[in-house]
């Protein structure tokens, strides 16, 4: 009998053209979207939700997965600034794609049974702006589901991928004036992260997905046009010594993720004070 890995590899990801794009190898598109599979284990998706996905990013790469795994009856409700392409995987009717800034999400009240943010934290540009998106898919979403690469390396193929990730925020900066991707956070900080917006951990935990990684990869032509000589040249070498190590096989690293739901519905929902809801709260904690 097949797992449900193996079927989501026949049914969806054999759809998926293969891509010619070097020094990418032509199924890199196939393992991201295996990744967010993976991760998305950890969500507690069920059939007949509707979810909330942010910063669904022009491949898609966590939508396909997400429809495929919350089923026929459900709807994913997928949102970026950016227009985005559906994929050929055969979910297009599933999904409903909007073009809006979750800062400022057009649902007036809790719409979604869940909603996700897998390796979205790292885009939003500042803290002030992740705190900002975290609570406003808390007003309209029951829980929220957040995946995030942590900066953690258990071995060489880990350690080349956070050595070229870890680039590109200085060569944007260098190039545009504004950060790309941020360095990735532990665990800990997105848990803050959730705290600060209103939300209350419900569970949270890691898990190495066993995969390569390419999407640290910036061409190198990129860094040549940065105009600053000195910083220009400090860069080029570093690109190619972490080019160099990175082309040797890069591995993802360890993936951090949590559930959480607004504080304020949790108070709600006890019917109690907030100081008996969260001691309610804690001894439920203890006795699960």
């Amino acid at each position: 009998m097949l797992t449900d890995e193996e079927k989501f590899r026949r049914d969806v990801l054999s759809k998926i053209p293969l891509r010619n794009e070097p020094p990418l190898p032509p199924d890199w598109l196939h393992i991201e979207i295996l990744e967010r599979f993976r991760v998305l284990r950890f969500a507690s998706l069920e059939e007949g939700m509707n979810v909330l996905e942010t910063g669904c990013g022009a491949h898609a790469i966590t939508t396909v997965p997400l429809a495929y795994l919350v089923g026929e009856t459900s709807r994913v409700v997928a949102v970026d600034k950016a227009r985005w392409l559906t994929s050929a995987a055969g979910l297009k009717h599933r999904i409903i794609p909007m073009k809006v800034d979750a800062r400022e999400l057009p649902f007036p009240f809790k719409a979604f049974n869940l909603a996700v943010l897998v390796h979205g934290i790292r885009s939003l540009k500042n803290e002030e702006t992740i705190v900002k998106v975290i609570s406003e898919i808390l007003r309209v979403s029951e829980r929220i589901f957040i995946a995030e690469t942590l900066p953690i390396a258990n071995n060489e193929r880990q350690k080349a991928h956070l050595e070229l990730y870890n680039l590109r925020q200085e060569i944007f900066e260098a190039l545009f004036g504004e950060k790309d991707d941020l360095h990735y956070f532990p665990l800990e900080k997105l848990e803050d992260f959730v705290e600060r917006a209103g939300g209350r951990i419900v569970e949270s935990g890691t898990f190495e997905p066993n995969l390569p990684h390419y999407l640290a990869y910036i061409p190198r032509e990129y860094v040549a046009q940065i105009k600053d000589e000195k910083k220009r040249t400090e860069l080029l070498e570093r690109w190619d010594r972490a080019y160099e190590k990175w082309r040797n096989g890069a591995e993802h690293p360890p993936v951090g993720w949590l559930v959480a739901e607004s504080e304020a519905d949790t108070v709600r929902i006890t019917g109690a004070s907030p100081p008996e809801a969260t001691q309610q709260n804690h001894q439920a904690d203890h006795q699960n």
